[in-house]
């Protein structure tokens, strides 16, 4: 018999890839559950559909009723649903908070009330945003570190604050209705349909309409970018590990490279040949940031094979695309 797999948020950038990699690899009965957002059902959306015969259910699941949809049983559940993004907590940190906290309850709720066989939570490095910045812990960053953020006010730190808060509601829950849970925390992940509020998109879209000069937003920060295929690929080894219950595990790259870096580079591909200027970055934002993914080596065989600048290519490709 099949295994029966649901992805929580499978219409978005990561559950996407996710979904693709396991058509791809594996013979499953996949389900996708979403709220689609405008977009999410575009032609790369409803082609891996088509190509994996994946169910759809779509709905607002941070109504509990909307579980009522779901089959009772399931053998991997991927709980990767929430808003995510720099500006949507800017603007509407309320909402945020809102709708993450209530996806984390109410699938909750439904896991403890139904048959299923291991849940793995997406998780993110804004956990720890603070971490390296204010106590000097190490980059690369490996997964033991304290999450800690700084102001606690600040809206740019609440998506971290319901992934802080979902990663102990899920392993605690786990622990106590013996659930097996893993986390995973994706670290700067990009590629084709990504989304636009992110800065590979943006830099895209700014070159585009010809900005001159083009300003360099935090050009001394660091950042370690790892492809979509990686991403997904290292998840479901998380996932299917019989060895990763309960464990934390960084999804990413450790190439480190600065923002000034990534942005001639976006320029070069896109045929700038314009001036450059450094400005101010996000409030909040860390100067470094870089993972340390020893563990998801040794534990899950994971070794991301695509180079940053090949999937940059095939990213900023798309992006351009998509604007033209």
């Amino acid at each position: 018999m099949k295994k029966k797999v649901l992805i929580l948020g499978g219409a978005g950038f990561i559950g996407l890839g996710i979904a693709r990699f396991i058509g791809e690899n594996r013979d499953y009965d996949i389900t996708i559950a979403d709220i689609f957002s405008p977009g999410q059902k575009d032609s790369d959306f409803n082609q891996v559909a088509a190509d994996y015969s994946i169910k759809i259910i779509e709905g607002d699941f941070t109504d509990p009723e909307m579980f009522f949809k779901l089959d009772s049983s399931y053998d991997y559940v991927y709980m990767l649903a929430s808003v995510v993004g720099v500006n949507r907590c800017i603007e509407e940190p309320h909402e945020v908070i809102r709708i993450n906290t209530a996806l984390i309850q109410n699938s909750l709720k439904w896991i403890i009330e139904n048959n299923i066989g291991k849940v793995l939570f997406s998780s993110s490095s804004e956990c720890y945003a603070a971490t390296t910045e204010t106590f000097n812990y190490p980059v690369p960053t490996p997964e033991q570190v304290p999450l800690t953020i700084d102001k606690i006010s600040h809206p740019r730190f609440t998506y971290a604050v319901t992934k802080i808060l979902g990663e102990s509601a899920f392993l605690n829950y786990g622990t106590h209705y013996n659930f097996p849970v893993t986390i995973v925390r994706y670290q700067n992940i990009f590629g084709p349909r990504m989304g636009f509020k992110h800065v590979i998109p943006h830099l895209v879209e700014r070159f585009y309409n010809n900005e001159n000069p083009f300003k360099i937003y935090g050009a001394n920060q660091t950042r370690a970018f790892c492809y979509i295929t990686d991403a997904a690929e290292g998840t479901v080894l998380a996932m299917e590990n019989e060895n990763s219950d309960h464990e934390i595990y960084h999804m990413g790259s450790p190439e480190e490279i600065t923002i000034e870096e990534l942005v001639k580079i976006v320029g070069d591909l896109m045929g700038y040949s314009g001036e450059y200027v450094s400005a101010p970055t996000y409030p909040g934002s860390v100067s470094r940031r870089c993972p340390d993914i020893t563990k998801s080596k040794e534990h899950l065989n994971y070794s991301p094979k695509v180079p940053w600048k090949e999937g940059l290519k095939e990213t900023v490709s798309w992006y351009t695309d998509f604007y033209s």
